[in-house]
Formats: structure tokens, C-alpha cells, sequence
């Protein structure tokens, strides 16, 4: 229940609050980090870890902030924070992603090439995911839509895709609808929080500590 009565929504899973911007949201939009054996933060991408979990937003500004102090703060003790911890969990988080979509297209869920996913799109295959590549043709992917109730990501870039689908190169893909989705976009959009840092997209560290 919140404080006016209502019954809180937890459709999107537990929550969780971040430890820098105080703000509670679905734990599956947080990344957790422990305290390792040697008082070194550790980022737990799978959230298997055992230990007391720290939540922080997945924006790469949030994680500096709380590698300045909050996490020990938090832990109530002198820890250590590893040099690039931001860099660090992004190449993680990008690898868990990649190998989602992986999973996927072995599993026969996911497609690559323009002709394909614009045939999935077009032909009424339930797309859960539409991929273009950061460092694709703006021309090109304009060609191509977001069906409703999907999401889109272009926060991978063409050599990651390639990697995915086995290839060297790619800028365009598709994964059905089902689990495997569902999870390459929880993954995905912890990732484009930390790599969304121009153009204003991410929050700055003024605006984190005024919160």
C-alpha cells in the first residue's frame, strides 16, 4: 500500500531502491553490486551473487556518483571501487545481451538482414525486439518500423551484432516474442542507460544530487 492507500503496482517484479538517487523502481531496471571477500565492489549482472545486494540505476552517472562514497555508505564500511566499475559493467551487460540474442537465433526466435526482419515485420510474426546498429545507415533504418508492443535498440553496435548472429558484420535484426525477448530487453535497456551519455540523453551529476 503507498501512503495515500493505494495499492501499489508491482506488475513489473519487486523493487528496489537505488542507493544514489533514492527513488524505488522494478529491480530488473537496477543493477546490483556486492561486497566481495576483499571489500572490492562487485557488479552481479546475474543477480546470483550472495551477499547484502546494492541497487544503483543503470545510467552511467549514477555510477560515478556511487563510486564516490555511496557505496560505502551504503555498506556501512570502507570498501573498494575498482578504476572503470562504469566500463566495466557496460562490457558485461553488453556481453549478457549479445549472448541473449544469441541464444535466440540458435533457438530459431531471431533474424538478421534487412529482407528478413523487414519480412517478420511485415508478415505478422510477433517481433518482441527490432535491432539496428549505432553505426548503421540513419537512411537504412528509417526503411524499417517498430511494431507495437515491441521495443527498439540501437545501442549495439554492427561488430556486436555480427557477434551475436555469427556473422561479421550486421545492422539489422528481429527476436520473436517469448522469454528469450523478454530478457535481451531487460538486459538491452540497462545498456543503453549507461552507453545514452550524449546529447543530453543521460542525467548529469547535478541533477542526481538534487534529487
Amino acid at each position: 500500500m503507498t501512503r495515500g492507500g493505494l495499492k501499489k503496482d508491482r506488475s513489473d517484479g519487486p523493487e528496489r531502491k537505488c542507493i544514489v538517487t533514492g527513488e524505488s523502481q522494478p529491480k530488473a531496471g537496477l543493477i546490483r553490486f556486492v561486497v566481495g571477500p576483499d571489500r572490492q565492489v562487485v557488479p552481479d549482472i546475474l543477480g546470483k551473487l550472495p551477499g547484502r545486494g546494492m541497487y544503483v540505476a543503470a545510467d552511467r552517472v549514477a555510477l560515478e556518483v556511487a563510486s564516490k562514497g555511496q557505496f560505502s555508505r551504503c555498506a556501512k564500511q570502507a570498501i573498494m571501487v575498482p578504476d572503470g566499475l562504469a566500463d566495466e559493467v557496460e562490457r558485461q551487460l553488453a556481453r549478457r545481451a549479445i549472448d541473449l540474442i544469441a541464444m535466440s537465433r540458435k533457438a530459431g526466435r531471431a533474424v538478421c538482414g534487412f529482407e528478413k526482419v523487414k519480412g517478420w515485420l511485415a508478415g505478422g510474426e510477433r517481433v518482441r525486439v527490432l535491432l539496428q546498429a549505432s553505426d548503421g545507415s540513419a537512411r537504412g533504418k528509417a526503411k524499417l518500423w517498430t511494431p507495437e508492443g515491441a521495443r527498439y535498440f540501437d545501442c549495439f553496435t554492427s561488430a556486436e551484432l555480427g557477434l551475436a548472429f555469427g556473422r561479421q558484420s550486421v545492422i539489422h535484426g528481429a527476436l520473436a516474442a517469448g522469454g528469450l525477448g523478454d530478457r535481451v530487453v531487460e538486459e538491452a535497456t540497462k545498456l543503453r542507460g549507461l552507453r545514452e551519455v550524449d546529447g543530453g540523453k543521460a542525467a548529469t551529476e547535478k541533477d542526481i544530487e538534487a534529487k
